[in-house]
């Protein structure tokens, strides 16, 4: 290969102090200027840009040259640091104050025209940058929240290992033990009609480890999910993996708190104060509406059953008696909104399945309604009061079953803090949701599933009800979420094998079908297994909440579309028919 003068300094480095200096730069030419002879181009790398002039008066040959450079060819050019002319400075670049007078120039590699601009305001589609994402990684913004992606890494890494925890490797051929999302399966050659599975976490395996003495595992792992896919989720996604060994929910809350203060602090110079806010799962879905609340606003739920308990108004008075909820929130100045605006808050209350959405408008006149001829002006008042409305605010009600009402509340508070200008995009609000339901009834399939996981240790208090009131007992599982997204979730586990096979028992699975998905995991148990816990945090999701972006999609090398496609590569592609008849498969 020809040889080529290697840089001396990165094209973000150079700066008045270099003035003087003979200097090699490589990269990419990012802009070409031809004016009045003299032609200047923006030399890129990921360091930065760095400004390089050709002046056929000082170097006829690298000028010549430089008349057949195009964006993005891959150049070497040497020449020596000099001041920028008075005004022709670039604030907006570190490298702003300097330029390179070119001498040498080579041209590396030659590019033909890209598909789009490589800029941050490129306004191509998703679809054309992800089948050239090389070019779209060279943007900017993309570097910007890899090498972001980099230094959490190394953070992480050095946040465990400094408190004493053993970074190990978990198997990705498992064994398939499906319990949640779908998993991938790997067919085997050698074991006919036999598949291992992609992890959806390596739970079993951290719970081994703990078994195996490791008192203090952590490991940034991929998983796998054959799930449907939305903007932060993807088929294969990367965890911060954590188990501890002889702990309860103290001691993973106080580690976790720990990581994100210094998550917080040197990646973004913001102080956090701890301990973080609690509230658990009731708490979490009476107040705000949702198990992941986004609390860098107010408009607080509210309920009013006690007050339209006995009321003429039969939608109400109804629902309360069936054990159902009548709720809301005050919307701040929204006694102002117009017929039409109620006419659209009301239609998109419907669209989240409420049956209707009653308001209360607290005007000049006192509170209005078009439920006043069913309630009365007095109830309105009580009502609106205990919302905690003044004079100039709205109150929004929905009654329906409880988790139904606070749902469809959550949502509308989301919405009209969207709509209102009320969340500080700049804030960082985390907070813990706790003691959430152990299990939930899965109507299709006519039993009873684990909200978080089957090995997730019921609340000491509830265990007597597991049989006679299984619904209500709560869990030794807890979420952290920041700014309404979860980051990661855990629980204190179960390690008895009776208690293991007992919730088994009231998830419908049988001794013999436990033993065959999890006998590994209960044999383990048999021989002498530590209290344990932990937590997984969703590293894509932090990174893209802490750099501003919308999508993980943003803050991965190389995701996939949002139906599991890699169009850069075409996977999932066909394979030879060798390759399937060597697994024993047929595609029909």
């Amino acid at each position: 290969m020809e040889h080529f003068a290697k840089r001396t300094h990165t094209c973000g480095e150079l700066r008045i102090g270099d003035i003087g200096k003979r200097v090699t730069l490589n990269g990419w030419v990012d802009v070409r200027r031809d004016l009045g002879g003299v032609i200047f181009i923006d030399l890129r790398d990921r360091y930065g840009k760095t400004q390089v002039v050709f002046n056929p008066q000082r170097h006829e040959g690298a000028h010549q040259m430089a008349k057949d450079l195009r964006n993005e060819f891959v150049i070497a050019v040497s020449g020596v640091v000099e001041k920028r002319p008075e005004g022709t400075e670039n604030p907006e670049l570190p490298t702003g104050v300097v330029d390179v007078l070119a001498e040498d120039l080579q041209i590396l590699s030659k590019a033909d025209t890209p598909p789009f601009p490589i800029n941050d305001s490129v306004d191509a589609g998703e679809d054309l940058r992800l089948k050239y994402r090389y070019l779209d990684l060279r943007r900017p913004v993309l570097q910007h929240n890899l090498l972001f992606r980099h230094r959490l890494y190394q953070l992480v890494h050095r946040y465990f290992d400094e408190r004493g925890f053993v970074e190990i490797e978990t198997p990705v051929l498992m064994k398939s033990t499906p319990e949640g999302a779908r998993d991938y399966l790997v067919p085997s050659r050698v074991h006919r009609g036999k598949f291992y599975a992609l992890p959806q976490s390596p739970q079993t395996y951290k719970q081994i480890l703990m078994v195996s003495g490791f008192d203090r595992y952590m490991q940034i792992v991929k998983c796998f999910r054959d799930e449907d896919l939305r903007a932060d989720r993807q088929p294969e996604f990367t965890q911060i993996d954590v188990e501890m060994a002889f702990v309860e929910e103290s001691d993973v809350r106080e580690l976790t708190e720990g990581l994100m203060q210094r998550m917080l602090k040197e990646l973004k110079g913001i102080d956090i104060q701890l301990p973080l806010p609690r509230l658990t799962y009731r708490e979490a879905m009476e107040q705000y509406g949702s198990d992941k609340p986004d609390i860098r606003f107010g408009m607080k739920l509210g309920c009013v059953n006690e007050l339209v308990r006995d009321s003429g108004f039969k939608v109400f008075s109804e629902r309360v008696k069936q054990g159902g909820t009548v709720a809301g929130f005050i919307v701040p100045g929204g006694a102002s909104f117009t017929r039409n605006q109620m006419d659209n808050l009301v239609d998109y209350a419907k669209s989240l399945g409420a049956g209707g959405l009653v308001y209360i408008k607290w005007t000049a006149n006192g509170p209005e309604s078009p439920s006043e001829k069913f309630l009365g002006k007095e109830l309105l008042e009580r009502i609106i009061a205990r919302l905690g409305g003044a004079q100039g605010d709205l109150a929004l009600l929905v009654s329906d079953a409880w988790a139904r009402a606070y749902t469809i509340l959550g949502t509308l508070r989301l919405e009209m803090g969207r709509r209102l200008n009320l969340i500080d995009e700049q804030k960082f609000a985390l907070l813990w949701v706790t003691e959430f339901p152990l299990l939930e009834y899965d109507e299709e399939e006519k039993r009873f599933v684990a909200v978080h996981h089957p090995f997730t240790s019921p609340h000491p208090d509830d265990i007597a009800m597991l049989e006679s009131d299984a619904s209500h007992a709560r869990a030794r599982a807890y979420d952290l979420v920041l700014n309404g997204t979860e980051i990661a979730g855990g629980s204190i586990r179960i390690y008895d094998q009776e208690m293991q096979k007992r919730m088994f028992g009231l998830m419908g699975i049988g001794e013999e079908e436990a033993f065959r998905k999890f006998g590994f995991l209960l044999t383990a148990f048999r021989y002498g297994a530590p209290p344990h816990g932990g937590i997984a945090f969703g590293f894509d999701r932090i990174v893209m909440l802490l750099t501003g972006m919308k999508s993980i999609r943003d803050v991965m090398a190389f995701p996939k579309t949002a139906s599991a496609v890699s169009l850069m590569d075409e996977a999932p592609s066909e394979v030879d028919e060798k390759q399937l008849r060597d697994l024993h498969i047929r595609t029909v």
